[in-house]
């Protein structure tokens, strides 16, 4: 497989530890039901790369560290530009010169995720500031042109070993989810930031489709879903995606997913693997 990464800019963008969300007093689940749990922001202590995404008491917990730019224009640089797999390196506070890794961006809020290990989840403070090595956007596979590379360091697509069969991309995955499962993020102009959450209201459909052992981390398929100029069904498409925040209570809410690849005629397929996780590919889990 060949790539265009040789001649791809790489630019530093960087952002802020950013302080936790509240959206209270209450929330309303979509059974109806008021609640008020750990959400958006801050760091995350033990919610981390290769958790199960469902299960904790919190809506959309983010794994490891979120970071933002407080002005937008600078936020939207930072958010359209990171890319997941691309290092990441603090530059300020008690931590600074530990790396990580970028490994995801959440929509609505406009975060992007971070993983770095427990010594330096323990330094870090509000607004230190993370600087990322920008490196993946514009990436383009030549063999295969239909296909869309989206959010993904070029580095992590090799790792990933995707394979050229017969003019398909074969991709490892964990899971592979049904366009009718997918909700928030449908009709956002743009998949080169934010993500897409699979619902988690049908609890039977969720389950039937082992949904409720995605990890944080897991890549997944999803079907018939065109995320190329923005997100929405389209048959025969599909959307490689890697698995962000945590499951949720919300209406039309889930496990939220970044697009990673996408086509919108049948150039990419899934090859089920259980390993198919950033985790393995990073050396972090």
């Amino acid at each position: 497989m060949q790539t265009n990464s040789a001649r791809l800019v790489q630019i530093a963008v960087a952002g802020q530890v950013a302080f936790a969300r509240s959206y209270g007093p209450w929330e309303i689940s979509q059974e109806g039901k008021a609640f008020m749990y750990p959400s958006v922001g801050g760091i995350s202590y033990n919610v981390k790369i290769g958790d199960l995404a469902s299960g904790f008491e919190a809506d959309h917990a983010e794994p490891g560290v979120t970071i933002r730019r407080k002005d937008n224009l600078e936020n939207g640089g930072l958010n359209t530009l990171a890319c997941v797999g691309n290092t990441a390196t603090v530059v300020s506070g008690d931590a600074k010169g530990a790396r990580g890794y970028v490994t995801g961006k959440h929509g609505g809020v406009e975060h992007v995720l971070v993983w770095f290990d427990q010594a330096t989840l323990e330094k870090l403070g509000p607004d230190d500031i993370v600087q990322i090595k920008s490196w993946g956007t514009g990436l383009a596979i030549q063999e295969i042109p239909e296909i869309q590379c989206k959010n993904l360091d070029p580095d992590l697509l090799a790792k990933m070993n995707p394979q050229i069969r017969s003019g398909v991309l074969e991709v490892p995955v964990a899971a592979i989810v049904p366009a009718h499962l997918m909700g928030s993020g449908m009709g956002s102009a743009t998949a080169h930031r934010g993500d897409y959450d699979i619902m988690t209201a049908d609890v039977k459909a969720y389950r039937k489709y082992k949904l409720d052992k995605l990890r944080f981390g897991d890549i997944v398929l999803l079907q018939d879903c065109d995320t190329a100029y923005g997100r929405g069904y389209l048959e025969g498409a599909a959307t490689i995606g890697v698995v962000v925040h945590s499951d949720c209570l919300l209406a039309g809410h889930g496990p939220g997913v970044t697009t990673l690849l996408t086509c919108k005629t049948p150039k990419i397929r899934g090859s089920q693997d259980p390993k198919a996780n950033i985790g393995y590919y990073l050396g972090i889990l």
